[in-house]
């Protein structure tokens, strides 16, 4: 204790041993956590101890407005959303019906073909092509509204229910309030006492439509259930309730790459505009070819390969322009930089191959397909998918297209994402299959496929071909993977001989598969 912690502690002795702990945690924490000094390099590291929704509510219309800038002019930004897009959803996740009567899941199946390619409320696409849609949101501005809209039968639609996707401006940020009974409102999203969303307040129309700014009400926030709105985005925290978006780490980088870039580009056309100096002329010098405008000014222009006449003087002289050395290596690395902060690899980013091999860029697919499954089955399908199928039951059970009583449920397949060696990865699969540690229908799956749709076909095109009589080398009844004859093989297995085109150390994959 100094001398002023003394003279505290003599006037207020629990103030002064408060401050004395204080003063010791303090130093504990110092030394213990290096980041959490304070010193000369850690001054102006603001970092308050604020809640999500605090620090998002305020930055959020800005945050989507830049970030929506970015994707309009940038193109590495636009190349971001477009490969997040293409491998999040890809040609669309597919749901298969599961019931306990067979036929009925094929019912279920055949209604929803019919129900997603008129599923969308603006009856521009189907199903997967909204999906795409949605994703893009949700990267773009980190949240997408996603309405489910009940039609009338006489609509004339396979299921009386259609999807409206809405962008997140149509939810009103700016209402936060207490209701009474011990709910509340914060930033649009209404919640009961138990802290449960219960409703939306959105907007009819997009508030920043000059022609809905014109409406009467258009700019009042309606109040619509939660069981009519789905909310989705990435939750970063606990209690987080709007999203944030993709390139919120990356926004600053990205703009200060775009006008360096900009600004080397500016270089090389002034360095270029000017091929040689001639000085000889008597008259007075100018640069560039000088004209007056109506106010008075003198405007000078610029052309490339300019021969510009200064000083008299007997004097030519060549322009050499300076080479700007290291732009391609600080460009390659801050796009790493800006590829790690949305979520790519550095390749599906830029389309550079130049720097990777076979092993390298199978690496970093790896860790990325990894990344997009995660976001596939813990974002995409409960928040999306499986909402979408209750609801497309629920709509076709009112409508007496399908039994009221019966449970229908959907297993979702995801695209499969293209092998960079096909034949290794399929070698792969057919080893994990025959060793035991992988089915048959998960092998199916991995590739993108239904499963029991894939038995049926199989079966159905072997029934076929022994109908008519036909032996092909892919079919291993009749076939070993050598193309011989499977009849033949076994017969000259079990007499021990030999057949002509088989030679010992031959694979006993091969003997097995004859027998």
């Amino acid at each position: 204790m100094h001398w002023f912690d003394r003279a505290i502690s003599a006037v207020a002795p629990g103030l002064g041993l408060r401050r004395v702990r204080q003063r010791q945690a303090l130093d504990v924490l110092a030394r213990a956590y290096e980041g959490a000094r304070q010193s000369r390099r850690t001054e102006g590291w603001i970092n308050p101890g604020t809640g999500a929704n605090a620090e998002i509510g305020p930055a959020l219309a800005r945050l989507r407005a830049r970030s929506r800038d970015l994707v309009r002019n940038n193109p590495y930004a636009a190349k971001a959303v477009q490969a997040l897009v293409s491998n999040m959803v890809g040609t669309g996740l597919m749901p298969r019906a599961r019931a306990q009567d067979t036929e009925l899941a094929t019912q279920a199946d055949r209604l929803w073909t019919r129900f997603a390619a008129s599923c969308d409320a603006d009856g521009l696409t189907d199903f997967a092509g909204l999906q795409a849609l949605i994703v893009r949101s949700l990267v773009e501005s980190g949240e997408v509204l996603v309405r489910l809209r009940p039609r009338l039968r006489a609509d004339g639609l396979p299921v009386p229910l259609q999807i409206q996707v809405l962008e997140p401006d149509h939810l009103d940020s700016l209402r936060t309030e207490e209701l009474s009974g011990g709910g509340y409102i914060l930033q649009g999203v209404e919640f009961d006492p138990l802290g449960r969303r219960v409703a939306y307040w959105l907007f009819p129309r997009h508030p920043g439509d000059a022609n809905a700014l014109m409406g009467q009400g258009a700019v009042q926030s309606r109040r619509v259930p939660a069981d009519q709105v789905l909310h989705l985005f990435e939750r970063l925290r606990p209690g987080q309730v709007r999203g944030v978006p993709w390139f919120a780490p990356v926004m600053l980088k990205m703009r200060d790459l775009d006008e360096y870039d900009e600004a080397e580009l500016v270089r090389k056309k002034i360095e270029a505009c000017f091929a040689a100096f001639v000085t000889g002329v008597e008259d007075e010098a100018t640069l560039g070819s000088a004209q007056t405008n109506a106010a008075g000014q003198r405007v000078e222009s610029f052309e490339p390969g300019m021969i510009e006449y200064l000083e008299p003087g007997k004097d030519v002289k060549f322009a050499s322009p300076a080479s700007s050395g290291g732009y391609a290596e600080y460009m390659r690395f801050q796009l790493h930089a800006i590829a790690a902060g949305v979520g790519l690899t550095y390749e599906l980013l830029t389309g550079d191959l130049s720097q990777v091999n076979y092993s390298s860029i199978r690496a970093g697919l790896i860790e990325f397909r990894r990344r997009m499954e995660a976001l596939q089955w813990q974002l995409l399908v409960p928040g999306l998918c499986q909402p979408v199928w209750r609801r497309f039951v629920q709509a076709a059970q009112a409508a007496g297209q399908l039994p009221q009583d019966a449970e229908i449920i959907a297993d979702w397949t995801a695209p499969r994402f293209e092998a960079v060696d096909p034949l290794k990865d399929i070698q792969a699969d057919v080893l994990a299959v025959r060793a035991g540690v992988m089915t048959l229908k998960e092998a199916i799956a991995r590739q993108g496929y239904e499963p029991a749709q894939v038995l049926r076909e199989i079966a159905e095109t072997n029934t076929e071909l022994d109908a008519l009589g036909l032996i092909l080398d892919s079919d291993p009844r009749r076939s070993t993977k050598t193309g011989q004859d499977s009849g033949r093989a076994a017969v000259a297995t079990d007499t021990g001989a030999m057949p002509p085109d088989q030679t010992e150390g031959q694979d006993n994959d091969e003997e097995d598969g004859s027998r």
